[in-house]
């Protein structure tokens, strides 16, 4: 969903997360999460790494800021577009402290 368009109140489904369409939910899906709150406390980075070992594909890194967006909404952040991580996910892949 568009950032812009996230309401806190209405977190229902994966689609309601901010930057998650259908693609990113069935990403989602199948790292086991079925509803936005389980995403409290998860990391993103991990989560990514996890994605990539069970679809054997090496996936474009901007899904790990789309990641980084949802992990951080849900942990009380505003919603944000997933372009506003790349700087972060940079220094991350680069092992660097963010």
């Amino acid at each position: 969903m568009n950032p812009a368009k996230v309401d806190r109140q209405k977190l229902r489904r994966l689609t309601d997360l901010p930057n998650i369409g259908p693609a990113g939910a069935k990403d989602l899906l199948l790292l086991g999460y079925t509803s936005p709150h389980q995403l409290i406390g998860a990391n993103a980075l991990q989560m990514y790494q996890d994605l990539c070992a069970k679809t054997k594909v090496t996936h474009d890194p901007c899904v790990l800021d789309v990641f980084i967006s949802i992990t951080r909404f849900m942990n009380g952040e505003p919603p944000m577009n997933w372009w506003e991580f790349t700087d972060e996910r940079k220094k991350i892949l680069l092992g660097k402290e963010i």
